[in-house]
């Protein structure tokens, strides 16, 4: 059975600890111990003025939604046309040379505003450079009419030999 004298001494205790962790946690803060007060910068480089939220800005991706992927098959088409002699003929081998997830965000009109990568093969560092040239090569891509602009994601699978399919359009995976 507890006393109301450690009920207290607990409840003390507890208040103490919550009030440290509030203060150190203002302390931590980004900018916290900023003397300018001016605001400060996050850690995607963002600066964060005085009045404004102090949420780092992120590069947001569309939401994959159907439409967007229905899209994603049109612009995959759109490079297959471009692009015609380089599509590997057939199923893909079992190991491809890179396997590269590739965001393109375009506009209203469907050009090629930004290509940035979710993964990037460490052993071929020269693959990613080579696609974002691609992609950009073949803005503008079809017109995403109702969709507006916006990011749609596809998976790159190329092959030693340059050749690549889309994850969109692929005729599959050999087995041997």
């Amino acid at each position: 059975m507890t006393t109301p004298v450690a009920t207290r001494l607990a409840r003390s205790a507890a208040i103490a600890a919550a009030a440290l962790a509030l203060a150190a946690c203002s302390v931590l803060k980004p900018g916290g111990g900023s003397e300018s007060g001016t605001g400060s910068t996050s850690p995607g480089g963002a600066t964060a003025t005085e009045g404004s939220r102090d949420v780092p800005t992120v590069r947001l991706i569309t939401a994959q939604t159907p439409a967007i992927r229905t899209y994603r098959k049109t612009g995959a088409r759109h490079i297959y046309k471009a692009y015609a002699s380089r599509i590997y003929k057939g199923k893909i081998p079992p190991l491809v040379y890179a396997v590269v997830v590739v965001e393109t965000e375009i506009d209203a009109n469907g050009k090629v505003t930004n290509v940035t990568f979710s993964r990037v093969p460490s052993h071929a560092p020269e693959v990613p450079p080579m696609i974002a040239e691609l992609v950009k090569a073949t803005s503008p891509l079809p017109s995403p009419g109702k969709l507006g602009g916006h990011t749609y994601v596809d998976t790159w699978l190329w092959d030693k030999s340059g050749n690549f399919q889309l994850d969109s359009l692929t005729l599959g995976q050999r087995s041997r």
